[in-house]
């Protein structure tokens, strides 16, 4: 099997690393996250201007019908330069578009770089059940009132419209009566709470107190949510596994350097035949980390969901394992300077902690891989 990048793929990877290079590098990126915004206008019109924002939107919206695959190149770059754009949330929205149908207006919007987008999904109980939903989506003659709060919503406070679950019938852990809508920021009843997290980034707490929706912001069906809200998250699951590979590059990278460079007893500390072991143990998790990606970029898309289900659970759990690995490892190995704002090393390691926690956690993903059908389990 053939795993080199196809030319327009490397082009599109070669094009962010440079601009991340010349324009998006270390003091700029933190210049950004200790702004007002934490992010930057700037730099989203250079996403668009690449065609990052066209990249995962059908071609009859003004996009390139970008796969996982084309994504993950994408991604990988992002997480190696450690941008706080809300790229993510954004292509996480869109693909819960594309999956509900009905909204091609808003996709068009995207693809132009004019909207941001973010998954209001997550609750104060649920942790990494999606389907454990409290908010509430009541009917009514012309449309739906939403209420209820989503937590830790990343990137909320830079969206102008949220992809929101919402509970419209069952019980509030049923994945039946699960219904997703489209809400305007600026809706009547939506109030932001925007704060920056661990890793650098945004996220906010959104409420929703009263939302009156028009039938037309329903994605889906009414209370046939769930497989959509499953495949659009198993699609994101994908693009933060690849995320996190570009990450542990970088990561790799810097404490290879580090290794090369600090002097003890006279000698360069990569010289040491102990550290030497443990570098190549944090290689040996970082290409199996990269192998599942890969694996999961080409499954998600799957008209099988028992096969996507098994197998981006499976890379999700592998590359938190990863992230958490060659993470320690790397602050270890640069000793107390690891753990200091002044190096791109910690805040790598903050990033690849976040990413594991974010849709579900490798333990998480340990477990749903083991409720698939078809896992036999030992005797």
């Amino acid at each position: 099997m053939d795993f080199n990048f196809k030319e327009e793929q490397q082009q599109f990877a070669d094009a962010l690393r440079r601009w991340v290079d010349k324009d998006y590098g270390f003091e700029t990126r933190k210049r950004i996250i200790h702004s007002p915004a934490g992010v930057s206008d700037e730099a989203w019109a250079t996403l668009t201007e690449l065609g990052m924002l066209a990249l995962p939107v059908p071609e009859e919206q003004g996009g390139f019908s970008g796969t996982a695959v084309d994504l993950l190149v994408v991604m990988q770059e992002l997480g190696r330069g450690l941008v706080v754009e809300p790229y993510f949330a954004t292509v996480l929205g869109a693909q819960f578009l594309k999956l509900g149908g009905g909204h091609e207006d808003l996709l068009a919007q995207v693809a132009a770089g004019e909207l941001k987008l973010a998954c209001a999904l997550g609750e104060r109980q649920s942790r990494h059940d999606l389907a454990d939903i409290a908010t509430t989506a009541r009917a009514t003659g012309d449309g739906h009132v939403i209420d209820g709060v989503k937590t830790v919503v990343v990137h909320g406070g830079q969206a102008g419209a949220f992809v929101v679950s919402a509970r419209s019938g069952g019980g509030q852990r049923d994945r039946g009566g699960v219904s997703l809508f489209v809400v305007p920021a600026g809706a009547a009843g939506v109030t932001v709470t925007d704060y920056r997290t661990l890793d650098g980034q945004r996220a906010a707490t959104v409420s929703f107190s009263n939302v009156e929706l028009p039938a037309s912001a329903l994605v889906g069906g009414a209370g046939s949510g769930w497989d959509i809200l499953e495949a659009a998250t198993d699609y994101g699951a994908t693009l933060l596994c690849a995320e996190a590979v570009g990450a542990m590059d970088a990561i790799f990278a810097a404490t290879l350097e580090y290794l090369k460079t600090r002097q003890q007893f006279g000698a360069p500390i990569g010289k040491f035949q102990a550290l030497q072991h443990r570098m190549a143990d944090m290689f040996i998790h970082l290409e199996q980390a990269r192998s599942m990606a890969m694996l999961a970029a080409v499954k998600v898309a799957s008209g099988d969901a028992e096969e996507r289900r098994r197998v981006v659970s499976a890379a999700k759990m592998r590359v938190g394992l990863a992230c958490k690995f060659v993470g320690q490892q790397a602050v270890q190995l640069h000793g107390g300077m690891g753990v200091t704002d002044e190096l791109p090393a910690a805040h790598h390691f903050k990033r690849l902690t976040m990413i594991d926690l974010t849709l579900g956690d490798a333990d998480h993903h340990l477990e749903r891989f083991i409720a698939q059908p078809g896992f036999k389990h030992a005797a």
